[in-house]
């Protein structure tokens, strides 16, 4: 992507154990997640712009400022790979607070998550909208094909990676897997309607797609909005 003026770019990244999940034989979530972070971090330095990075879970596990130039995207992309967080939730108003104390300019920033939240309640739509007032919030929504379908044929257990509670689905019955799909379904246009209420951009990605795919068509729409 391209801007006219130099910008402040945050990419705010979601480590929580819920992104270790994936069914796509080439990339779980994490992986997903961390690949798009990459893409937009080097896009940031061949624009001149500024890149840093928060990591989060439940907690903000790593601040990275931002500043310019290769040396410095290099840094931001290797932590996103490799960093190991203490954390196994996700507390994305923390992530927000935290990018209110820390960056007094305006910035563009990516929340980047695959949005498995205890709720989207008052009190996290009210940090959004916050944070919204000062930054330019973009929201990179993934996910797996996996996460909305039964597989076929008797008992099924979930595991929670961020809880390690456990729900069990009768997956025999084709109308559960219907009605567990259509959940899902529900659950996730729920959320896109919420944060375009908070008049933030959604970008759907998944396991099954490359995010550079997804990432260049958000950006050419936006490149049609200024015209």
């Amino acid at each position: 992507y391209r801007e006219e003026r130099e910008l402040i770019v945050m990419l705010l990244i979601d480590l929580s154990a819920s992104n270790r999940f994936g069914t796509s034989a080439t990339a779980t979530k994490g992986d997903t997640i961390a690949e798009a972070a990459a893409i937009l971090a080097f896009n940031a330095i061949r624009n001149n712009d500024k890149v840093g990075a928060i990591l989060f879970t439940d907690q903000v596990e790593h601040y990275i400022p931002p500043q310019k130039g290769s040396a410095h995207v290099w840094r931001v992309i290797r932590e996103i790979f490799s960093f190991r967080p203490k954390g196994r939730g996700t507390e994305i108003g923390t992530a927000m607070d935290f990018l209110g104390r820390v960056c007094r300019k305006r910035t563009v920033s990516f929340l980047i998550s695959d949005f498995i939240v205890p709720a989207m309640d008052g009190d996290l739509r009210r940090r959004l909208r916050s944070g919204g007032r000062r930054h330019e919030l973009i929201a990179l929504m993934v996910s797996d094909p996996g996460e909305a379908q039964l597989p076929g044929g008797g008992m099924v257990t979930f595991e929670d990676l961020e809880s390690g509670r456990r729900h069990i689905f009768d997956a025999a019955d084709a109308g559960s897997r219907t009605a567990f799909t259509r959940l899902q379904e529900e659950n996730r246009n729920t959320q896109r309607r919420q944060l375009a209420a908070l008049n933030m951009d959604t970008i759907d990605l998944s396991t099954a797609e490359e995010p550079a795919d997804a990432l260049v068509r958000y950006f050419r729409i936006r490149e049609q909005r200024k015209r």
